[in-house]
């Protein structure tokens, strides 16, 4: 593939997989589609059904904390993020910290 056609795959790729960490099985539709869409043969694509419920975990692991991140970041941004409870809560009291 020439570097120009691998470009407008990821292209392609980053487009299509927002998305897919919340749909299981989602990733198999999304590559299967890019393949065939670019002339690539589909069996690759059939590798990865053995080990694609693992690596769908991951995917899911890798959002859910991205998404606590990005909140915990704005949250701080915004200036609402209450340290004291957050501490409270680290430290393992129940305590709402007034």
């Amino acid at each position: 593939m020439t570097l120009g056609a691998q470009f407008a795959m990821l292209a392609t790729l980053l487009g299509t997989s927002k998305g897919v960490a919340g749909v299981p099985r989602a990733s198999l539709v999304v590559l299967a589609a890019t393949l065939s869409q670019f002339g690539l043969p589909l069996e690759g694509a059939a590798i990865l059904l053995g080990i694609d419920q693992i690596l769908d975990m991951g995917r899911t692991a890798v959002n859910v904390m991205g998404n606590c991140i990005a909140t915990a970041v704005v949250a701080r941004w915004e200036g609402v993020l209450d340290d004291a409870q957050m501490h409270a809560s680290q430290d393992g009291r129940t305590t709402r910290v007034a």
